[in-house]
């Protein structure tokens, strides 16, 4: 079931013993937008515990001649990179390290080429990831970068959360009914082991999904 951000307050609230609310940002009370920071919070903690196949994306640079430096739009400092890909030239691109690069580039003539190096390089005045590529392109190339995309905070009344609701609310609970010391007959540490235990049982459905990335197998 996919709820957005006021789905998710109100889901909050009422585990709370609390009123709903007809909006979780703008002129809301202020223990609603508390409980919205601990949903937000909820939200981190279940986006960083996996590789969500909900939140993996892939995001196409297309690069110029003579450049090698580029901002890949969209993509934040809470993104994982999966694999890069060299689609023009049917290659995968190997991940170069930032002395690696200096010295290729500072240190050597860089040629002019195929990109099948990448290292990234801070982000750009908007946020946005950037990534410098090696050797430098002598040409246009569409280079595919495979990501996991962890989402900014949210917002709005609007905002659609990604990964399974169940962790997010369960661990929002937890954390609200540990800042106010009323927890209506269950103990912080036991909302924890179900906020806990529904995050292992999302992962473990979500992980099935690739199988290669948690079984270890003889190579």
């Amino acid at each position: 079931w996919i709820m957005n951000y006021l789905q998710l307050v109100n889901a909050v609230l009422r585990r709370l013993r609390e009123s709903e609310v007809t909006t979780a940002v703008g002129n809301a009370d202020s223990y609603t937008k508390l409980i919205g920071d601990f949903v937000n919070d909820a939200k981190r903690i279940v986006e960083d515990s996996w590789d969500w196949s909900s939140l993996r994306n892939t995001f196409t640079v297309d690069t110029q001649a003579n450049v090698f430096s580029y901002a890949i739009t969209g993509v934040g400092s809470a993104s994982k990179t999966l694999d890069v890909l060299n689609d023009t030239s049917n290659a995968f691109m190997k991940q170069a390290s930032s002395s690696w690069m200096n010295n290729a580039f500072l240190n050597q003539d860089p040629p002019k080429s195929t990109p099948s190096y990448y290292s990234w390089n801070g982000f750009d005045g908007n946020g946005n990831l950037q990534v410098d590529v090696f050797p430098i392109p002598d040409g246009v190339y569409s280079l595919r970068f495979n990501m996991v995309d962890r989402t900014a905070p949210f917002t709005a009344d609007s905002d659609v959360l990604n990964v399974p609701s169940a962790p997010v609310i369960h661990y929002a609970v937890a954390l609200a009914s540990r800042e106010r010391g009323d927890t209506g007959g269950t103990s912080s540490q036991e909302l924890y082991a179900i906020a806990d235990s529904a995050l292992a049982d999302a992962i473990a459905m979500d992980a099935a999904r690739f199988p290669s990335e948690t079984i270890w197998t003889v190579c």
